[in-house]
């Protein structure tokens, strides 16, 4: 694909920057080739030697043995389905202060506590 005259102009700044003494640091001119990729730059072909998928499900692979290998998870059968089922009663409606933050961002009048507005 051609590079267009902006990316080219770009790449072209980098490397006159990139030859001053005081940005050198920046190394401009190593990276202006990426001005003109117009893909992500960790792209990958499906028929390139690996997929991010692949990199992606090795490390979840690899974080769960070491989960189960240093005790932070019970070993289970492959079959295994876990239900953790206990629940806890944490309140009704906002808080006092979450309820004042509330109605001052609305502009919804708070309601009367004998239950009438």
């Amino acid at each position: 694909m051609p590079l267009r005259e902006h990316a080219r102009r770009l790449i072209a700044e980098c490397f006159r920057l990139g030859e001053l003494d005081g940005l050198a640091d920046l190394r401009l001119t190593h990276w202006a080739h990426m001005l003109g990729f117009r893909g992500h730059f960790s792209t990958r072909s499906r028929h390139y030697s690996t997929t991010l998928g692949d990199i992606r499900a090795d490390r979840v692979d690899y974080v769960r043995a070491e989960e189960i290998s240093t005790g932070r998870l019970p070993l289970f059968d492959e079959n295994t389905v876990l239900v953790i089922a206990e629940w806890e009663y944490a309140g009704k409606g906002y808080s006092a202060g979450d309820a004042l933050l509330a109605a001052a961002l609305t502009g919804v009048p708070l309601p009367d506590p004998g239950g009438q507005r």
